[in-house]
């Protein structure tokens, strides 16, 4: 996990007329997740195996690594503690336990009125200083700190978790505009990096939060101050564009997906040139000119068979033409070919969508996905998508 150098729920299905194209796919990429992991991973009993599982979606195995370790008492320091109560409540939440993930964080006795809730000398490596020579700092995971700011939303209470997300934020600005480091790190420009990362990765669940709620000046406001920072970045640009597009400003998307592709250059490489290209298909498709948005997928298709979206939003622009057949077999032939990416709530909603549209047998049909499914998904996909 990331560690501190110093001191994202599921909504209804949509009805089987109205599949769901993925036409904001940088936007809703923001997920409150670990950001780069911290060289003080070193410190914990086996942390590569436990990230190695939560790369895999294997989240049961997950729990129960963590039951093992507490059980047999192999988490000798407080660090080992911190950071397997974070794997666990991480995994608890994936699992749709929101619960009992609050149930774990709770175990910590975070300070609910402070703008720190972690501000606790039990968190500090110099309270222990036999065990961490040299060391100072907080050792408490940063995902331990997003994780306690999203979970109120997963049970109901979204304003407390915008309220804590904002606190967050400030908190993560106080460091980079003083900072005060572990030994190794202190004035450096590694630390405060750090920082502006996880600002960054906050602010972008700002905007997903607030984009998903139809709350669309408060994305605009958020996004316009990260751009100011960061003016030449082409998937900021491209979500900028993403919610003009939501509030009817069609002539300034279009200027600003022209922006990003004047930033094209000969490093950018298959990954700007997909972006791109699913702008333009963008445009096509607010317009309804599905051909052309059908062919401009084709070529990132090309580029990238594994690019999802595209493969996703092909399938849309063949089903609002028409042609549900090969809107399915694309879909199909994309579970088959990369199932790792292409396994996600949103392809197989769509794809059961399709079924029911052209098929009277479609429960059979979808059973028989969701069989497939069930051997091949993470633990965290949500079965009851495929609407059985």
């Amino acid at each position: 996990m990331d560690q501190e150098p110093d001191a994202s729920g599921g909504g209804e299905a949509p009805p089987a007329t109205q599949p769901t194209p993925a036409i904001s796919d940088p936007l809703l990429s923001a997920t409150a997740t670990a950001a780069a992991p911290s060289p003080l991973d070193d410190l914990c009993y086996e942390v590569d195996s436990l990230q190695d599982l939560a790369a895999r979606g294997q989240w049961r195995s997950v729990l129960d690594k963590v039951a093992r370790a507490r059980s047999l008492s192999l988490l000798s320091r407080p660090h080992d503690h911190l950071v397997y109560l974070t794997f666990s409540a991480l995994a608890l939440l994936k699992l749709r336990r929101p619960a009992d993930a609050l149930t774990e964080l709770d175990s910590l006795q975070p300070l609910p009125t402070s703008p720190d809730p972690f501000a606790s000398p039990r968190f500090l490596f110099e309270s222990y200083p036999n065990l961490y020579p040299g060391r100072q700092g907080s050792m408490l995971p940063f995902s331990l700190r997003l994780l306690h700011a999203s979970i109120p939303q997963n049970l109901g209470d979204r304003p407390e978790t915008l309220d804590r997300l904002y606190s967050l934020l400030d908190f993560v600005r106080s460091k980079i505009g003083g900072h005060h480091g572990s030994s190794e790190e202190k004035d450096s420009s590694f630390a405060a990096d750090r920082w502006r990362r996880r600002e960054a990765l906050l602010m972008s669940s700002l905007i997903c939060n607030h984009f998903c709620h139809r709350e669309f000046d408060v994305a605009l406001s958020l996004i316009r101050d990260l751009l100011l920072r960061s003016p030449s970045d082409p998937v900021l640009l491209s979500r900028l564009a993403y919610i003009q597009l939501q509030i009817g400003d069609l002539d300034g998307a279009k200027a600003t997906f022209a922006k990003v592709e004047g930033l094209r250059s000969e490093e950018m490489g298959v990954e700007f040139e997909n972006l791109v290209g699913r702008n333009r298909a963008l445009e096509f498709l607010v317009a309804k000119d599905f051909a052309s948005a059908a062919r401009e997928y084709d070529e990132c298709i090309e580029r990238d068979p594994g690019d999802v979206v595209a493969v996703n939003n092909k399938a849309m622009c063949l089903m609002y033409s028409r042609d549900l057949s090969d809107a399915i077999k694309l879909l199909e032939g994309a579970l088959e070919r990369v199932p790792t990416a292409a396994v996600n709530e949103t392809v197989v909603v769509n794809l059961c969508s399709m079924y029911e549209l052209a098929y009277v047998n479609h429960g059979e049909i979808k059973k028989s996905l969701s069989n497939w499914i069930a051997r091949v998904a993470p633990d965290d996909f949500d079965p009851s998508c495929t609407r059985i």
